[in-house]
C-alpha cells in the first residue's frame, strides 16, 4: 500500500513537472526579449551616485549659470544640475562640482509625442484600431527609420556629454515617455508591421493556439460587460496592448544599450514615469528590466513598485519636486525625508516660484538646512543600502490591471475615450494602495513581486505571505506556482474576483485558484452577482469621476458591507480559510478599498485593519519595531522603513501621509500633520550600538529608546547587526 502511494506521488510530481515544462506562457516569459534585462550591475547603477542629489531643472532660474548661480547652489544645498539635448553648461557644472543628468538624450517628439497634452488631437485615433502612432507633427511609428534616427541622436548626445564632464550621473532618454499620450486610452498600432504582431502572438500563445490578429478598441470590450463571465473575451484588445508594451520596452532597452556603448560608465533611463497602467507602456515588470535610471511620479503605487523591482536597490530612483506656496515649506521638507526614507536617491526640482528677481524667496531659507543635511551628511549613508521587508509580498499582475480597466469603464459607456485619473479612480490602483496602507499602518513592510518572476521561478521562500490584490487575471502556470508556495507553508490571501480571467483577458468557467481557496466562482456569473448588483466593480467611476473625498466615491454604488468593507461575490462566503499542504489559503471576498476612506477620515484603527491584517499576523509576520507615543498608542500614520548596509541596520520613522500628483508631476502631500512630539521605539530584544543619525549621538545598547519627532521630518537611526526577532 505504501509503495503504491509513493508511486502515485511520484507520478503526480512527474505530471506536474511535464505540465509546467510544456506551458506556453512559461515558455514565452522565459524567452521573450521583453523580459531580458539590460546591464544592471551595482558598479554601473551606483557609480558616481553615492549620495542624495537635488538637481534643479532651471525653468525660471534667474541667477544664471555663473558665479552667482553656483554660489546659490552651494549656499542652499543644491548639489546637482542638468544638461539638455547633450549640451552644457558644462564649465559651470564642473566649476561648482554639480553632478548632473542629461535630459532629452533621445531628443523630443519621439518617445514623448508632441501634442500629448492636447486630448483633441488624439480623439480621432481612439476608435480606430488600425491607426498608426502619431503626434501633432505627423506619424511617429516605431520602425527602422525611427530606430536609426534615435540611436544616432543618443550616440551623438551621449558622446558630447561624456567628452565634456566627468560629473554626469545619468542620461534620461526623454520626459513623460509613452507609446501613446501619457496613459490616455489610445488603442493604435505602434507601426504598420502586422506580420510582426502575428509572429509575436505565436510566441505568446504557442504556435498551435495563436489567434489571428484583430484590431479592436475598448468599444469591443465594453459591449461584452452584460455577458456571463465565461462568455467574456477581452483578448483581441488586451493581447495587442500587451504587444505594444513589449515593443515599447524592447525599444527603450535598445536605446539604453546604445547609450551604454557610447558611455559604459553612466546609467540611462527616463524621467516623468507614470502610474502602472493598461496604456502607454507602463508594465513595470517589463519596463524596469530595460532601464538603469528612473524619475517617476508617485502615482498608483509606482514608487513602491519601482523600489521593489529595483535590482538590489542599486538603480538611481528619484522623483520630481514642485514647491507650492499654498502647501507651505513643510510640504517640501516632508517630501525630502519621505522619499529619502523610501530609497530615493534624489529629486529633480521644477524651478518655479523660487526667486523674486534674483532674490531667493523665503521658503528656500526655511528649506536649505534639510536640503544640505540630506545631500551632504545623510545621503552617503544610504548609498548601496538594501530594503528589508517583513516576509510579505504583494502580487503585481499587469494583466489584472488591464482587466480592471476594462471592467471599470462600464458606466462611462461610449465616453471611455475621456477616461483619465486611473491612479485615483481605478479599482486595481485603489485596492493596491489600500493594502499598502493596511500593512504599513500595522508596522509591516512589504515587497511587490512581479508576475514574470512567479511564472519562471515561483514565489521565493523569503516570503511568508503572498497577497493577491484585485488579481482578476491569472494564467494556469501562475495558479500552479502560487499553489506550490502555499503547499510549502506559505499563506496566500486574495481579496476578491481572483483569477476569474486568464492572462489574455478571457473569462473562465471558474476562478483559476478556486480549488486552492475552497470556493467556487460560476462561469454563469454576471455583474449582478458582484458588489452592488449593477457593475462588476465597487464604484461607479463615471459618477464619481471628480470625487473630492473617498466617501463620495464609495457612495456611488450601494454595496453590502461586512465589518465596514464591501462584499464582492454575493454567493460566496467571506473570510474563507483552507489548510493547503503546510500552508493556508484565505479568500476574503471583501474589498479593502474603503480603508482609504477610513484613513482619510482619521478612523482607520486596529479594528478596521484587523479584518485583513489578522491573516498576515497569523502567518507569523510580526512587527519587530514598535512605535508609540506618550499615551502608549501608535501615532497616526507613522511608518517605519528599514534598510541594511554593511553590518548595520538603518531605520526611519516617518509620517506616512497621502502623496498626490498628476501625469505631469506636481502635487505634494495631503493631510500632513505638523507638530513636535516624542516617540518611543521598542525592539523585541536588545540591539547594540544604536546611533541617532540626525544628531550623531550614540545611545548604546537596549530595547527601548526615546526620540524627539518633528512630524514633517524623520527620525533616522541605526544599530549594529540584523533586525532582532522575537
Amino acid at each position: 500500500m505504501i509503495k503504491r502511494l509513493v508511486l502515485l506521488c511520484v507520478s503526480v510530481i512527474a505530471f506536474t513537472a511535464q505540465v509546467t515544462a510544456d506551458d506556453p506562457y512559461l515558455t514565452y516569459v522565459k524567452n521573450a526579449p521583453e523580459f531580458q534585462p539590460v546591464r544592471q550591475d551595482r558598479d554601473l547603477l551606483i557609480g558616481r551616485w553615492d549620495t542624495w542629489l537635488y538637481m534643479p531643472w532651471r525653468f525660471r532660474w534667474t541667477v544664471g549659470t555663473g558665479d552667482e548661480g553656483g554660489q546659490f547652489c552651494r549656499d542652499y544645498g543644491f548639489n546637482g544640475g542638468f544638461t539638455d539635448h547633450g549640451s552644457g553648461p558644462f564649465e559651470w557644472l564642473n566649476k561648482w562640482n554639480l553632478r548632473f543628468y542629461n535630459d532629452h538624450t533621445a531628443a523630443k517628439g519621439y518617445l514623448y509625442l508632441r501634442g500629448a497634452n492636447s486630448k483633441g488631437h488624439f480623439a480621432k485615433y481612439q476608435r480606430d484600431g488600425r491607426a498608426i502612432r502619431s503626434g501633432t507633427d505627423g506619424p511617429q511609428p516605431i520602425n527602422d527609420a525611427m530606430r536609426k534616427r534615435l540611436n544616432d541622436t543618443v550616440t551623438r548626445y551621449v558622446t558630447n556629454v561624456r567628452e565634456h564632464s566627468s560629473l554626469r550621473v545619468a542620461y534620461a532618454l526623454d520626459d513623460e515617455i509613452s507609446w501613446g499620450a501619457f496613459v490616455s486610452p489610445i488603442p493604435w498600432r505602434l507601426n504598420a508591421d502586422d506580420e510582426a504582431y502575428s509572429r509575436w502572438l505565436k510566441e505568446y500563445y504557442g504556435p498551435l493556439d495563436a489567434p489571428e490578429p484583430q484590431y479592436v478598441t475598448p468599444d469591443f470590450t465594453r459591449r461584452q460587460l452584460d455577458r456571463p463571465l465565461k462568455e467574456i473575451d477581452f483578448s483581441p484588445l488586451l493581447d495587442r496592448i500587451t504587444y505594444n508594451d513589449s515593443v515599447w520596452a524592447n525599444f527603450i532597452g535598445e536605446l539604453v544599450e546604445t547609450a551604454n556603448k557610447a558611455d559604459p560608465d553612466t546609467p540611462c533611463g527616463f524621467v516623468g514615469g507614470q502610474a502602472p497602467n493598461m496604456w502607454g507602456g507602463y508594465d513595470y515588470a517589463k519596463l524596469m528590466k530595460k532601464i538603469q535610471f528612473i524619475e517617476a511620479y508617485n502615482l498608483g503605487s509606482s514608487q513602491a513598485i519601482i523600489r521593489s523591482f529595483n535590482p538590489a536597490n542599486a538603480m538611481p530612483q528619484v522623483t520630481t519636486h514642485f514647491h507650492k506656496d499654498d502647501r507651505g515649506t513643510a510640504n517640501d521638507i516632508w517630501q525630502t525625508w519621505y522619499y529619502f526614507a523610501h530609497g530615493n536617491r534624489g529629486m529633480i526640482g521644477w524651478v518655479e516660484g523660487w526667486f523674486v528677481g534674483k532674490t531667493p524667496r523665503p521658503w528656500l531659507d526655511e528649506y536649505k538646512s534639510v536640503n544640505r543635511e540630506v545631500g551632504s551628511v545623510q545621503g552617503p549613508k544610504m548609498a548601496g543600502s538594501r530594503w528589508i521587508h517583513d516576509g510579505v509580498a504583494i502580487y503585481y499582475s499587469h494583466p489584472s490591471i488591464q482587466v480592471s480597466w476594462c471592467l471599470d469603464i462600464e458606466p462611462h459607456g461610449s465616453t471611455w475615450v475621456n477616461r483619465g485619473n486611473d491612479a485615483r479612480l481605478g479599482t486595481s490602483h485603489n485596492v493596491r494602495k489600500a493594502w499598502e496602507y493596511l500593512l504599513t499602518d500595522s508596522g509591516i513592510q512589504y515587497d511587490f513581486i512581479a508576475y514574470d518572476q512567479v511564472v519562471t521561478g515561483g514565489v521565493p521562500d523569503e516570503y511568508k505571505v503572498l497577497i493577491l490584490p484585485a488579481c482578476y487575471a491569472l494564467s494556469d502556470i501562475e495558479a500552479q506556482r502560487i499553489t506550490e508556495f502555499c503547499r510549502r507553508g506559505g499563506t496566500v490571501i486574495a481579496d476578491f474576483a481572483c483569477g476569474l480571467f486568464d492572462q489574455h483577458g478571457k473569462g473562465r468557467a471558474g476562478g483559476a485558484l478556486d480549488e486552492l481557496f475552497g470556493v467556487r466562482h460560476k462561469g454563469s456569473a454576471t455583474s449582478r452577482d458582484f458588489f452592488g448588483d449593477k457593475l462588476w466593480v465597487e464604484t461607479n467611476q463615471d459618477a464619481g469621476f471628480y470625487f473630492r473625498r473617498y466617501r463620495d466615491l464609495f457612495a456611488t454604488v450601494d454595496c453590502k458591507l461586512e465589518q465596514g468593507f464591501a462584499v464582492a461575490a454575493n454567493n460566496l462566503p467571506t473570510q474563507n480559510i483552507q489548510d493547503v499542504g503546510s500552508g493556508k489559503a484565505i479568500y476574503l471576498n471583501l474589498s479593502p478599498q474603503r480603508y482609504l476612506q477610513y484613513r482619510e477620515e482619521g478612523v482607520a484603527n486596529h479594528q478596521k485593519r484587523n479584518t485583513f491584517i489578522q491573516h498576515v499576523l497569523a502567518a507569523g509576520v510580526k512587527p519587530w519595531v514598535t512605535v508609540t507615543d506618550d499615551s502608549g498608542a501608535r501615532p497616526r500614520n507613522v511608518e517605519v522603513t528599514y534598510w541594511s548596509k554593511g553590518d548595520r541596520t538603518l531605520l526611519f520613522a516617518i509620517q506616512n501621509a497621502v502623496v498626490t500628483g498628476s501625469a505631469v508631476g506636481g502635487g505634494g502631500v495631503e493631510g500632513l500633520i505638523s507638530q513636535k512630539t516624542k516617540i518611543n521605539v521598542e525592539f523585541p530584544t536588545a540591539v547594540q550600538d544604536l546611533v541617532d543619525e540626525r544628531t550623531g549621538k550614540s545611545l548604546g545598547d537596549g530595547k527601548r529608546f526615546e526620540f524627539d519627532f518633528n512630524t514633517v521630518e524623520a527620525v533616522f537611526f541605526s544599530f549594529h547587526g540584523r533586525p532582532p526577532r522575537s
